[in-house]
This record gives C-alpha cells, structure tokens and sequence, in this order.
C-alpha cells in the first residue's frame, strides 16, 4: 500500500536501465545507426558490469 515509503532496490534500478538500454540499442540497430547501436551497447554492458558487482555484494 505505501510502496513509495519503501527504499529503492539499485538491483531494480539497474535491470531498468539495463533493459532500456538494450531496447534503445536494438531500434538504433533496426534504423541502420551502427555507431549508435555500439555505443548503446557499450553502455548497457558498463550497466551489466554493476549489477553482476551488486548481485556479488549480496551473496
């Protein structure tokens, strides 16, 4: 009922912005914009990289 009172997962966060990044980059890919696409790409996996570092943390 009062989720907004709760903290925020990063976990949560991150795959977001994860999958966001990957949706973008597709598109970019679909439109013929290669270099866009990479540098999508490159950024969904520097995203990649902190959540496997946060899941890490947890265990």
């Amino acid at each position: 009922m009062f989720s907004w009172f709760k903290p925020k997962d990063p976990l949560i966060n991150l795959n977001k912005q994860y999958r966001q990044k990957l949706e973008q980059a597709m598109h970019s890919q679909r439109n013929g914009d290669i270099r866009t696409y990479s540098a999508l790409t490159a950024e969904a996996e520097a995203i990649r990289e902190n959540i496997l570092k946060e899941e890490a943390s947890r265990a």
